[in-house]
C-alpha cells in the first residue's frame, strides 16, 4: 500500500509517501523557520500563505522522490487536528481535492498520534503497549499507547508547554528562535546547578506546569537587567533545560509505574534534545524499563510520520469523506 501523506499543522509543508506504513520512500519538508525568525514566532496567518504557495511543489517533490506517480497512490493521509486552524485547512483542502480527484480513500491523522507513530518509523519492532512522552512547542502530553489506533491521555501541561517555554527563555535572553535549538547549544557551556529552579508536581496528577520555571527565570533576568549585572546566558540556558527535562521525565517514569509498564519513550519536537533524550534513557534505566526515540528527522513536522499514522488508522477502518474539517485543539 502507497500512502502519501500531507502535514501542514504549523509552519512546515511537508509531504511524504509511505509504503506498507513502515517503509519511508520520500519525506519532504519544506520550513519555514527562517520566515518567522523576525517575528519571534510562528505568525498563524503568514504561515498558511507561505502553506498555499508551497504544498503544490512539496507533493510534487515527494513523488518524484519517491519513483512513483499520482496515480500509483492508494490513499492520502493528512494532519487535520490539532494544530493552527489556517494551516491545517491548507493541508486537508489539498488532500480532499487529491482524494476526489483519484478516487482513493482519505485518512484523517491527529498530530499528536503521528509524532508517536515516528517511533514505529524508527523501531519497526516496537509494538504497543509503552507509554510516551509527545513534547513540542504546543504540546507536553503523556500518552498511553494501548495500540496503534487506541491512544489515551495520561497528563498533560496546565499552562505553557516545554518547547513553548524554551522559546519565552530565548526571547528574553535575546537568543533568537526557535528556542529550543539555540538554548541547548548555549547550555553545553553552561552550569546547569547555578539556579535553583521550581519543579512542579501535582499531588493529584502526573499533569505538567512549565509557568514557574519561566517566571523564575525571566524574574532574574529583569533583576539582573535592572542591577546591570552581568547575564550568564550559558549558566541560565543550562539551569532551566535541568529543571524541564527532569521534570518531564520524573512526571514519565512516575506514570509508568502507576500503569505498570515497561516500556517508556520519547517523541515530539522537544525529544531531539540530546540531554533530554539521555536522562529518559538513564531514568528508564534505572527503573528496569526499556527506552525508545525517533531518529532526530523524525522529531519534528515531517509527513512520514502522518503517513505511518494513516496507514493504521486505515487498517482500522478510520477514514473520512469529504465533508473533514480542520480542528485546531482537541
Amino acid at each position: 500500500m502507497l500512502i502519501l501523506a500531507i502535514e501542514t499543522s504549523c509552519d512546515e509543508t511537508a509531504a511524504a509517501v509511505i509504503k506498507d506504513g513502515v517503509e519511508i520512500l520520500s519525506n519532504v519538508i519544506n520550513s519555514q523557520v527562517d520566515i518567522h525568525q523576525k517575528f519571534g514566532g510562528v505568525v498563524p496567518e503568514v504561515a498558511s500563505r507561505h502553506h498555499i504557495e508551497n504544498i503544490k511543489s512539496v507533493v510534487s517533490k515527494a513523488l518524484a522522490e519517491a519513483n512513483i506517480k499520482l496515480s500509483d497512490i492508494d490513499a492520502i493521509a493528512v494532519t487535520n487536528t490539532p494544530g493552527l486552524v489556517g494551516a491545517l485547512l491548507v493541508g486537508v483542502s489539498y488532500a480532499k481535492g487529491l482524494a476526489f480527484g483519484l478516487g482513493v480513500p482519505l485518512i484523517p491523522v491527529n498530530h499528536i498520534h503521528a509524532h508517536i507513530c515516528a517511533l514505529f518509523l524508527a523501531h519497526p519492532k516496537l509494538k504497543p503497549p509503552f507509554l510516551c512522552l509527545v513534547a513540542s512547542g504546543g504540546h507536553s502530553h503523556i500518552i498511553y499507547v494501548k495500540g496503534f489506533t487506541d491512544f489515551e491521555v495520561i497528563a498533560r501541561t496546565r499552562d505553557d508547554a516545554a518547547g513553548e517555554a524554551y522559546d519565552k527563555i530565548a526571547r528574553i535572553l535575546g537568543l533568537g528562535y526557535p528556542g529550543g535549538p539555540v538554548v541547548s547549544k548555549y547550555a553545553e557551556n553552561g552550569d546547569e546547578n547555578f539556579l535553583k529552579l521550581p519543579r512542579v508536581k501535582m499531588a493529584d496528577s502526573f499533569d505538567y506546569s512549565f509557568s514557574g520555571v519561566k517566571t523564575s527565570v525571566i524574574n532574574y533576568v529583569h533583576t539582573c537587567r535592572q542591577k546591570g549585572e552581568e547575564l550568564r546566558a550559558a549558566d541560565i540556558c543550562a539551569s532551566f533545560q535541568r529543571a524541564v527535562n527532569e521534570a518531564l521525565c520524573q512526571h514519565l517514569i512516575d506514570a509508568a509505574k502507576e500503569i505498570k509498564v515497561d516500556t517508556i519513550a520519547l517523541a515530539g519536537g522537544v525529544a531531539a534534545n540530546q540531554k533530554l533524550r539521555e536522562l529518559a534513557e538513564k531514568f528508564a534505566y534505572d527503573n528496569n524499563m526499556k527506552f525508545y526515540c525517533p531518529y532526530l528527522e523524525l522529531c519534528t513536522d515531517n509527513a512520514a510520520m502522518v503517513g505511518c499514522s494513516g496507514y493504521f488508522n486505515m487498517q482500522a477502518g478510520i477514514t473520512a469523506d469529504m465533508s473533514l474539517n480542520a480542528i485546531a485543539t482537541i
